[in-house]
């Protein structure tokens, strides 16, 4: 009787699927601000990355699902930052200095991902990250009620649309001024919503 050999779980496995993953990741956000969400097709994703399709298909099945492991990178540096850094007071949402930086940082990225050329798509999915970023951030034991998720949804858009406009105004703001004026127009919402907790 034979068997099957074992799967490979070294760690030059682990950095080629890393390395491979990467490079799609990069390939698509050059790609979105290049052409925009809706003109990316898996065959200028693999030529970008230099792979090929068949090796796509092994760690996607498709660009949407690409989307979301780039999304949910962002989330876990954003909540690992967090962690480090608490925030100031209970009327603040930890995560929120670093996206913030982040965008700053990433400016032409997060503008062809929130601009018109993106699509309902991509402003969906970032929308979802951020409102539950915010539910992440509720007290632990809180109750997870109507209100509650309502309160983080209200957040995450309103956090969405400050990031829009920033990103759109003739002159921009820093990142400094941006997150102080987040904290100063939730912290009213922030501080009842964890009261009725």
């Amino acid at each position: 009787m034979t068997t099957s050999p074992t799967p490979d779980k070294s760690p030059r496995t682990d950095r080629r699927v890393l390395r491979t993953r990467e490079a799609l990741r990069g390939a698509l956000l050059g790609l979105m601000v290049e052409r925009g969400w809706d003109a990316i097709d898996i065959q200028s994703l693999c030529e970008r990355a230099n792979i090929g399709r068949s090796t796509f298909y092994l760690h996607f099945p498709n660009k949407e699902e690409l989307l979301k492991g780039s999304f949910g990178d962002l989330r876990t540096a954003l909540r690992d930052q967090a962690k480090q850094t608490a925030p100031e007071s209970p009327d603040q949402l930890a995560f929120v200095g670093g996206l913030i930086e982040h965008v700053h940082q990433q400016q032409l990225v997060f503008r062809a991902m929130l601009g018109r050329r993106s699509g309902h798509y991509v402003q969906d999915r970032f929308r979802e990250l951020l409102v539950d970023l915010v539910e992440e951030e509720r007290p632990v034991g809180a109750r997870r009620s109507w209100h509650a998720h309502a309160v983080s949804n209200y957040l995450g858009g309103a956090l969405f649309q400050l990031l829009t406009w920033w990103l759109g105004a003739s002159r921009p703001q820093r990142p400094q001024e941006i997150e102080a004026l987040f904290h100063e127009l939730s912290r009213p919402v922030l501080l009842r919503s964890r009261a009725g907790q």
